[in-house]
């Protein structure tokens, strides 16, 4: 019966720390692991870098078309974005004029660029 006591007793003496480093080790690995843990706060940070860039982006577009918004005004209006705006809405262009509309999607800008007349 000696040996049986002195197990309870060794085993009363390692509960309380196996229960506290079982509590330690669940939070951190949560702290590190969790759902707002450091790794999480990483990637939360490259979402909002790249979320400001693209805010930057937006920024600079706005800008632009306000300045182009404000040369159009009839006060402001600018005579050579009027006729560039004329020009590509209308389609109109002098009879010495070549005009090579290019898309985004388009690959045979390679072709044109070898064309001469």
């Amino acid at each position: 019966m000696g040996i049986f006591r002195e197990l309870k007793v060794r085993a009363r003496q390692i509960a309380g720390p196996v229960i506290g480093m079982s509590v330690v080790v669940y939070f951190a690995y949560h702290a590190v692991q969790g759902d707002r843990g450091l790794l999480a706060l990483g990637k939360l940070r490259g979402e909002v870098e790249t979320l400001q860039a693209r805010v930057l982006d937006v920024r600079d577009d706005r800008f632009q078309m306000q300045q182009m918004v404000q040369m159009m005004r009839p006060e402001t209006l600018d005579p050579d974005l009027l006729e560039e705006r004329a020009r590509v809405l209308l389609g109109y262009g002098n009879d010495d004029e070549l005009v090579v509309i290019i898309h985004p999607n388009d690959t045979t800008i390679s072709k044109l660029a070898s064309f001469k007349p």
